[in-house]
Parts: C-alpha cells; sequence; structure tokens
C-alpha cells in the first residue's frame, strides 16, 4: 500500500515571447486554443461560466466550470481537477505562464500517475502555444501524442 505525505500537483512552466494581455487571450479565446490544444469549445473563458472543450480526432469532451478570473494575471478552472494558469509579465514582450493541476481523484497510485500525465499535457499544450504565438505555426501536439487512439 502506498501512503503520500502529500498531495500530487503537476506544474508546467514555460517562456513565452509575447505581451500578456496575448498569452492570457489564448488561453480564454477558443479562436486561438484551438490552434494548439482542443479542437472545439462551446465558448469563451469567463468567470462563473461553464463551457465544453472537445478533442474531436480523440472522440472525448470535458466539461470546465471557470471559477475565478483576472485578466492578464490568472485563470481557475475545474474539469474534475482543478488547474490554475498564472500570467507572469516579464518584459513588454514576454510572459512567463505557469499552470499548475491539482485535486487528483483515487489511491495514491492513481493520484501520482494522473500529476505526472496532466504535467506532460500541460508542457504539450504550453510548447504547442509557444509555437503558435512566436512562430505561427500549429505543430498538432495534441493530436500527435497518441495517434492511435484516434477514433475513425
Amino acid at each position: 500500500m502506498t501512503i503520500l505525505t502529500q498531495a500530487p500537483i503537476a506544474k508546467a512552466e514555460m517562456l513565452i515571447r509575447k505581451p500578456v494581455e496575448e498569452v492570457f487571450q489564448a488561453f480564454i479565446d477558443p479562436a486561438v486554443t484551438t490552434k494548439f490544444w482542443f479542437t472545439k469549445s462551446s465558448g469563451k473563458l469567463e468567470a462563473g461560466r461553464r463551457v465544453q472543450w472537445d478533442w474531436e480526432m480523440y472522440g472525448a469532451s470535458a466539461d470546465v466550470d471557470v471559477k475565478e478570473m483576472e485578466e492578464n494575471k490568472r485563470i481557475l478552472i475545474d474539469f474534475g481537477s482543478t488547474v490554475e494558469w498564472i500570467f507572469d509579465p516579464r518584459a513588454e514582450n514576454e510572459t512567463f505562464v505557469t499552470i499548475i493541476n491539482s485535486g487528483f481523484a483515487g489511491n495514491a497510485d492513481e493520484r501520482v500517475g494522473q500529476a505526472i500525465d496532466s504535467m506532460g499535457g500541460f508542457m504539450i499544450v504550453l510548447c504547442g502555444l509557444k509555437a503558435y504565438l512566436e512562430h505561427g505555426i500549429s505543430l498538432n501536439l495534441v493530436a500527435d501524442k497518441a495517434p492511435d487512439a484516434h477514433v475513425k
């Protein structure tokens, strides 16, 4: 039996060489987010709103409850676990993004596994964001991570 002394969290961070306003908008506006993360959304993120995100290639979706938003500073959502984005402007055209995922469910092994998967997943999202915003390239990272899992 595995005993944890601390609840696992996932943390991913990346410097994006764009102004904080542009980086923040990339996560709340599905017209941008669909270029590097999910394929479809029922709407923009707004505090108190519930939206649905879809990954059509996997036949998967998630209901997202937006708990809090501070423009250009922070987003807090619940989609089965808690995810917090922190936007730290470093220079006029630099933003350091931190994503923290916590509140995983299950036994100790399951929670640790979810945290590890989440950390990897959010690093892929940040890498895709960086490529898209800085270079205008859609790398298809999320779709290409598990091509054998695509629904036909």
